[in-house]
């Protein structure tokens, strides 16, 4: 495989970019190389992206790579604290739809679409639209994608038939509860359902926020009062706590998205709602000894439909970065069709980056493997709103997070709480009561904005 760049030229690409106002300080026709530094959080298919990283290294000897992976939420607070400052200790950074639109506002990071639309074959408009749109600013992307993804419920297919159980194609979560305890205890070590509980905004809050949404549940009202004590917000979350602790997996406050992913593929949970994404790890052969006997259905709901949250991980370039050239032809390899071939055919097509691209889903190889699964997670990524969570109005975007700076700090002292009630500490009332003191804080700055 070729590098998405080679076609164009490294000199070439780098006078277009200079002549746009885009070149970075470390011009590409210098002497000495150049050490790009990737910040990435450490998820399967990044791990996959480390180890085909010497094929990039081999096409471009100009340009080598270091890479700095950490766990999510150590992830989420180094990059931050770095682009936020300027400090410049990274010429790439893997951030997601969370981010990229605040950071390109505050002018953090450097517009790509003069880079894309300089980039031979790269073909922007083969991002799926939602995934696009939610990685752009004023008509321009700041950051690409490395995959996207909704949320789904994952089942054992295999134990539903022999219980004669047939699960809809858009299940309620009723009846996921009612799953989850007939299936709780049926085996050695098998809980119902695995529900993340960790504490991290982009942990415990990612399923729990669908929850609340469905449920007729919101964080703040059109006129930013804070909604965390309603009755809708608390019915959401008495349900999500008592569901987890009944028939979730054990030490489920300490489980996050590679805890359940663990329970789920060594057999040891009926159900797990979470990231469709995660069948990288479901599905591979290598990792998981349920390979085949998984069903898959749209995000469980209860008054709003299409419940499923819309998030990815993607490569962006910071302002500060001194290696733009360099970074951004390691984030189109990383980003383009090409890959995501390069990781079917030497990795397994279970294991490609999914829900970037829409010519990933007309694929022949991934087509025949992912019959079960693909279809869905495009449908799911699609049909979620990120601009229309909640059943009643509010003024925030966002399905599983709130699009305003304020969250990251919210969204961790609020799932600290959440967290606390699952490990039976606390009671979900003294949980909302103390997130809503938290909620409140933030609301009234907005508030103040308003008069």
């Amino acid at each position: 495989m070729k590098s998405p760049l080679t076609a164009v030229g490294i000199i070439g690409i780098a006078t277009t970019l200079a002549l746009t106002g885009c070149a970075g300080a470390g011009s590409l026709g210098s002497s000495g190389g150049h050490t790009v530094t990737v910040a990435m959080v450490s998820n399967l298919q990044m791990e996959d992206a480390i180890e085909l990283a010497p094929l990039f290294e081999a096409q471009n000897p100009g340009i080598h790579l270091k890479f700095i992976s950490l766990p999510e939420n150590e992830a989420r607070a180094k990059i931050t604290a770095s682009t936020a400052t300027g400090g410049g200790e990274f010429d790439v950074v893997m951030i997601s739809n969370y981010e990229t639109p605040q950071w390109a506002e505050n002018g953090w990071l450097t517009n790509l679409s003069p880079y894309i639309a300089a980039t031979n074959g790269y073909d922007r408009d083969d991002f799926v639209p939602s995934i696009r749109d939610s990685l752009s600013y004023r008509g321009d992307m700041y950051s690409v994608p490395f995959y996207g993804e909704s949320s789904f419920l994952m089942y054992r297919k295999d134990l539903f038939d022999q219980a004669g159980i047939t699960v809809p194609a858009n299940p309620t979560w009723e009846q996921v509860a009612g799953w989850a305890e007939r299936f709780d205890g049926s085996g050695k070590d098998m809980t119902g359902i695995c529900l993340r509980g960790k504490p991290g905004w982009g942990e415990v809050l990612a399923p729990l926020d669908t929850v609340i949404n469905t449920f007729g549940g919101r964080w703040f009202d059109e006129n930013w009062n804070a909604q965390l004590t309603s009755p809708e917000v608390r019915r959401a979350v008495q349900f999500y706590v008592d569901l987890v602790r009944k028939h979730g997996e054990p030490g489920a406050a300490a489980s996050g998205f590679s805890e359940c992913a663990t329970q789920f593929a060594q057999g040891r949970t009926a159900m797990w709602y979470d990231a469709t994404s995660a069948v990288n790890t479901v599905e591979s052969r290598e990792s998981s000894r349920v390979v085949g006997k998984v069903g898959y259905a749209m995000a469980p709901m209860q008054q709003k439909q299409n419940p499923g949250w819309l998030y990815t991980w993607s490569l962006g370039i910071p302002e500060s970065s001194h290696q733009k050239d360099a970074a951004w032809m390691f984030v189109s390899w990383m980003t383009d069709k090409r890959y995501i071939e390069k990781v079917g055919n030497d990795l397994g097509w279970e294991r490609i980056p999914p829900g970037s691209r829409l010519s990933t889903y007309n694929i022949p190889q991934y087509q025949s493997i992912s019959s079960a699964y693909g279809p869905i997670t495009l449908d799911a990524i699609n049909n979620a709103d990120s601009q229309h969570p909640t059943v009643q109005p509010v003024p925030y975007t966002g399905v599983q997070f709130l699009t305003i700076p304020e969250f990251q700090d919210l969204g961790t002292r609020v799932s600290q709480q959440i967290s606390a009630a699952i490990a039976g500490r606390i009671s979900v009332d003294d949980a909302l009561a103390q997130a809503q003191q938290y909620a409140e804080v933030v609301g009234k700055t907005y508030q103040q904005e308003q008069r």
